[in-house]
């Protein structure tokens, strides 16, 4: 006899576990089925865990500026201080300072942004920034290049002009703990969890979804289905059978993440997170006196799009490229023999914009796209999923009347339609990590 549920979750990442969390509170029975063995083991356990308030547009913004108060607020989110074994993450609100550059408009639209939303920050001057980084130097090196350019490396006859240090900012820790301490609190509200569960049908019946079967042949009840599995989302829509329908599409991309020795100077205690588009760079302290180095996609750079069921886990050239690119403006900075660091995806649309939404198929959701800059935004995304989905569930046409969302940190109020699969594809995004 099959199980039956009133929802089913596709992935165990950190959206999956946020949106059962979510449901759960309204009462749902949820199962989370992932084909890993445990919660947080895919792209999420890969995840820099950047929290920032700053994004492209004005939601955007509004979204990730209301997440931090999420983190700040860990344990109230969760319910309690004791509701995880392995005790609760850290958020180190440390700030994050951005270079400011001609590929960001020097952050004239950001801070509209930030300002319109009263999320506090500081403009520095270049003396102001080497005070806050003391191993940092303030020379221009853009456009953004790759190692074998003769002009690498080569300073700019014009500084940089400056940099502004958001303070509603900062990292997580551990992102796989995170999950796991979202997952608990999930459990506590009922919800239930499926691991080395691989889905390979989207049943149907009577036109809508009726529940879904495993590889290994099991059925699983439930009217609702939701699609939450990160760099595989576009192999869950296809099962499914909705892609066809949808205007923004999701791909797997490999990226690379270096960890490198902090250089001489270095202080983890006083550091922030950087992001810095004149060298297509970003950095964060990371455990063992490291420091992060991410990419931020510049032009120069190919993107890699893969399947995520078969591509090179292995460190690749890009590795060096990105340290290399921050000894441009770290000079101390060592470049080990040994590659360290993460090599895992990102789950992209084509305009780097999640999808939150329904489907065409009733009853078929979707929180996607999510991979690269939405880690920070999973507890608001996990609680507008739920709405979104009761709301359907009990009538409301999102595609012709998307349901508002509150967010009750910051008193303000978003529209879900601006993360729509039938959206034309958004030219106000960064169609980069940045979003």
């Amino acid at each position: 006899m099959s199980q039956s549920y009133d929802a089913i979750i596709i992935g165990a990442g950190i959206i999956g576990c946020a949106t059962s969390y979510a449901l759960g509170h309204k009462g749902w029975r949820v199962l989370n089925l992932d084909s890993l063995p445990a919660a947080g083991y895919g792209s999420t356990s890969g995840s820099c865990a950047i929290i920032r308030p700053y994004y492209s547009t004005l939601d955007g913004s509004a979204m990730a500026y209301e997440s931090h108060f999420y983190w700040k607020h860990w344990a109230d989110y969760l319910g309690g201080e004791d509701i995880d074994e392995k005790g609760l993450i850290n958020y180190v609100n440390c700030g994050a300072l951005v270079m400011k550059t001609s590929l960001n408009g020097y952050l004239k639209h950001a801070l509209e942004l930030m300002t319109a939303l009263d999320s506090p920050y500081d403009e520095l001057t270049p003396d102001q920034i080497v005070e806050k980084l003391k191993v940092w130097n303030t020379r221009s090196y853009g456009p953004v290049k790759r190692p074998e350019d003769p002009g690498f490396g080569v300073a700019n006859d014009t500084p940089l002009s400056g940099a502004v240090l958001f303070h509603a900012a900062g990292y997580i820790t551990d992102p796989q703990l995170a999950t796991h301490n979202i997952m608990r609190a999930a459990e506590r509200v009922g919800s239930s969890f499926q691991y080395n569960a691989r889905v390979s049908e989207i049943r149907q019946s009577n036109g809508r979804v009726c529940g879904v079967t495993l590889e290994n042949g099991e059925s699983i009840d439930a009217p609702v289905v939701l699609n939450a599995a990160g760099p595989h989302s576009s192999k869950v829509n296809q099962l499914a059978d909705v892609e066809k329908f949808m205007k923004v599409k999701t791909r797997a991309l490999r990226q690379e993440v270096a960890h490198v020795p902090l250089p001489e100077g270095y202080d983890a205690e006083t550091a922030c997170v950087t992001s810095d588009s004149d060298i297509g760079a970003y950095t964060r302290p990371e455990h063992g006196d490291n420091l992060l180095i991410g990419s931020e996609d510049p032009p120069v750079d190919k993107h890699e799009w893969v399947d995520p069921d078969d591509y090179n886990r292995d460190f690749s050239e890009q590795w060096k490229v990105q340290v290399l690119r921050v000894c441009q403006r770290i000079s101390n900075l060592e470049v080990p023999n040994q590659m360290r660091g993460v090599v895992d995806l990102y789950d992209v649309t084509d305009d780097w914009i999640p999808i939150y939404d329904q489907s065409d198929l009733p009853g078929f959701y979707m929180a996607i796209g999510t991979s690269g800059n939405q880690f920070k935004n999973a507890p608001i995304v996990g609680e507008m999923m739920a709405d979104l989905i009761e709301a359907c569930e009990n009538g409301n046409d999102q595609d012709q009347n998307p349901i508002d969302l509150h967010l009750k940190h910051i008193d303000r109020t978003v529209t879900t339609g601006f993360y729509s699969r039938l959206r034309e594809i958004n030219q106000n995004s960064s169609f980069s990590v940045l979003g």
